[in-house]
């Protein structure tokens, strides 16, 4: 057998095993030898086991939350790769819209360039090839952590095959009635110039003031009196027996801002009592709640903040200033003409731009909108009561009860779905206009017509990920492989993807999309601080896998970490796991001491027959956490089994046993600590594939039928 080298330099070593792997075909399901006698009797041979990737968004490096993803999927993969599943996963990219613009934009803003001033189509074409060079870079800082996914079915959210099927489920929801286009309130990006749907706004507490103000016979609060040029309506609620006395629909003079206007009672039982002076004005065009009264009164709608948060000539002279700007001026002009009562500090939640902060401007303005609580024209259920049903049967199943219970309440109050995006980047919506005429279709119906200039939301097309991928493949791959088993993915996007998923899924194919949803937390520091640029306590995952090796950050962002915990990963604990992995390869120098009598003794003592009794029980506990995904239990358990049981225990109580004169007892000694070696090296496999690869290939180990040059990657588990 090949002498193992002083140290596993894992430098040289993790790129030519990743080599071999894929050269073995074994990332394919289609490759996999679950059929052959080593495998004998191999129960799971007809049974697939699939994931879907999450697909990066295609526009930087990886960062350490990519690291967790890959670790998590892979040992998933692996292990069932192992257990003689037909194991798919099947990567890919996403374009990731409104994200990858807002990224290319700094980029453009560097470079000195207006991002405004950019024709459409070149502005395209530049952050087409922007996101190609960072897809295929991502790709191979994907292989470095050890993806062992089928690279011959990756997709991209932006393939011509991928956008067909997106197409014809908008299409599919347009002739159900559950895609309309409508002027309706949405919130409004200033800097990005962009609708955003509501799980796309952030709300950060704000110190603000609350300013009390004179309207006419009332007194009004606001956080907001630059919006309030145009409100010509006061709303009271009918029971508040401040106001009794004035009649609903009665008209009264105000000496308003800019001069004096005729202003009109309405009272309604929305209005809250107990909110500021229980009197409010409603300004229709920038606040959702002002919008439905004036729908339900068939109120006047009047725009005052343009779309780049500048006031309107309705502002008189302050049109053109930027509404930042002109609070102050505005409140000083009414303090002088006695309007301002008195302020107060008010502390609350401001909605803004989930990428850039902006405060959100909500506007009117015509948008296209899926309908999340309508039956189909078809008939059946609402896309909110299909993904409802499929949780509470248990077709859907979370691994963290909580998050079920959160997709649960999320889905009680569920609004209709802005989808769409005024960016450049991502997939036109196939909507063709010529006068008031509007067709649906890929395809322009000819001359004269138009296309919309909005793209679909990312979360459109990438809710379509199962199922799209798995169409557009190989043959059969549908068939065979949807659904797909586990959804693995951060617990932030739960409703901006899991849940949508779930729905898409079921509206088009009539099948849940995955079993089981596996939702990982937020990586934190050492101070159990989040990880960002701008706190300095970034972990670069290349970074500390070439120090360290790959091995030890899969370990360290696993071990400890229980699925919907924020994990804490720290430099500290990677250098850990990377003693961890030196304390492997000396156990392996070790046992090539002594493997020339390997397999001549049959015989075994009471003692051994202990130990592999031992061994069979940290099999079967770590084949228990595995199947309920309890990864962090499963990686904790080989780890302590491995290091205190085996190196500091084991191998000590066997060495006079192997230096023993009684050759025959040295012969037992040693095939029972091969044993229990060659399946530590196979549970550890999923967790620190790298080393174990290695290691498993110069001891020459032999699977149990005795076939010999197999690789760990397919031993039986």
């Amino acid at each position: 057998m090949e002498e193992l080298p002083k140290h596993f330099d894992h430098k040289t070593l993790e790129p030519e095993i990743y080599k071999r792997w894929e050269a073995s075909g074994f990332f394919s399901p289609d490759n996999l030898p679950v059929g052959r006698s080593a495998f004998g009797g191999n129960p799971n041979k007809d049974k697939a086991f699939t994931i879907i990737m999450p697909p990066p968004n295609a526009n930087g490096s990886l960062h350490i939350g990519h690291a967790l993803f890959v670790t998590t999927q892979d040992i998933m993969i692996r292990y069932k790769r192992m257990a003689g599943f037909k194991t798919l996963w099947l990567p890919g990219a996403d374009h990731a819209g409104f994200e990858t613009q807002v990224v290319y934009t700094k980029k453009i803003e560097k470079e000195g360039r207006r991002f405004w001033e950019i024709p459409r189509e070149q502005l395209y074409n530049e952050i087409k090839d922007f996101t190609l060079a960072n897809k295929t870079f991502m790709e191979g800082q994907l292989k470095a952590l050890g993806a062992s996914a089928d690279w011959s079915r990756e997709k991209f959210t932006l393939d011509e095959d991928i956008k067909a099927v997106v197409y014809d489920t908008f299409k599919m929801l347009h002739d159900d009635g559950l895609i309309y286009r409508g002027a309706r309130i949405i919130n409004w990006c200033p800097k990005h110039q962009t609708s955003l749907a509501d799980l796309e706004v952030v709300h950060p507490e704000v110190a603000d003031t609350f300013y009390y103000l004179k309207y006419g016979p009332f007194t009004i609060a606001t956080a907001r009196p630059e919006t309030k040029f145009g409100d010509k309506y006061v709303i009271v609620h009918p029971d508040d027996q401040r106001y009794a006395q004035f009649k609903d629909r009665e008209q009264f003079d105000v000496e308003w801002i800019n001069g004096p206007i005729k202003a009109t009672l309405i009272k309604d039982p929305m209005m809250d009592m107990t909110l500021g002076t229980g009197a409010m004005t409603i300004t229709p065009w920038h606040s959702a709640e002002d919008f439905d009264l004036a729908q339900k009164y068939d109120l006047p709608k009047e725009q005052i903040i343009d779309w780049t948060g500048k006031l309107l000539p309705i502002a008189g002279e302050f049109a053109g200033q930027h509404i930042s700007k002109a609070r102050a001026l505005i409140v000083e002009k009414m303090k002088g003409k006695g309007l301002l009562v008195k302020t107060e500090p008010y502390t609350h939640a401001v909605p803004a731009c989930y990428k850039c902060g902006t405060a959100v401007e909500p506007q009117i303005r015509p948008q296209w909108f899926l309908a999340m609580t309508k039956e189909p024209k078809k008939g059946g259920k609402s896309l909110r009561d299909l993904a409802v049903e499929a949780v509470n049967s248990g077709a859907v199943t979370f691994t963290t009860d909580r998050f079920r219970l959160d997709f649960l309440r999320w889905m009680e109050n569920l609004r209709d779905w802005n989808i769409s995006h005024q960016i450049v980047w991502g997939i036109q919506i196939p909507a063709w206009y010529k006068g008031d005429e509007i067709k649906i279709g890929e395809t322009s119906p000819g001359e004269g017509w138009t296309q919309d200039a909005d793209v679909f939301s990312t979360w459109f097309s990438s809710g379509q990920w199962p199922f799209a991928t798995l169409m557009t493949n190989r043959p059969g791959d549908f068939e065979k492989f949807y659904p797909t088993d586990v959804m693995e993915t951060g617990w932030d996007i739960l409703f901006f993807w899991v849940a949508r998923m779930v729905m898409f899924g079921l509206y088009r194919t009539g099948k849940a999309p995955f079993k089981t949803v596996y939702l990982h937390g937020l990586v934190r520091d050492k101070d159990r601080q989040k990880m960002s640029k701008s706190k300095d306590n970034m972990v670069d995952p290349l970074g500390v896998a070439g120090e360290y090796g790959t091995d030890a950050v899969r370990m360290a962002l696993v071990s400890g970490n229980a699925a919907g915990t924020d994990p804490i990963i720290s430099e500290d604990k990677i250098r850990g796991y990377r003693n961890f992995t030196t304390k492997l390869w000396n156990m392996a120098k070790f046992v090539l001491q002594f493997t020339d009598v390997f397999e001549t003794n049959d015989g075994v003592t009471p003692r051994d027959e202990e130990v592999l009794h031992e061994l069979e029980a940290v099999k079967k506990q770590v084949t228990s956490y595995l199947d309920e995904y309890k990864l962090h239990l499963a990686a904790e358990s080989i780890y302590h089994y491995t290091w205190h049981t085996v190196a500091d225990k084991l191998i000590e109580e066997y060495k006079p046993r192997l230096n023993s004169v009684d050759k025959a007892d040295a012969a037992i000694a040693i095939k029972t600590l091969m044993k229990v070696f060659s399946e530590c090296l196979k549970m550890l496999h999923p967790f620190m594939p790298f080393v174990t690869e290695e290691i498993w290939g110069k001891l020459a180990l032999r699977s149990p039928s005795g076939e010999e040059g197999t690789m760990l990657i397919v031993e039986k588990w």
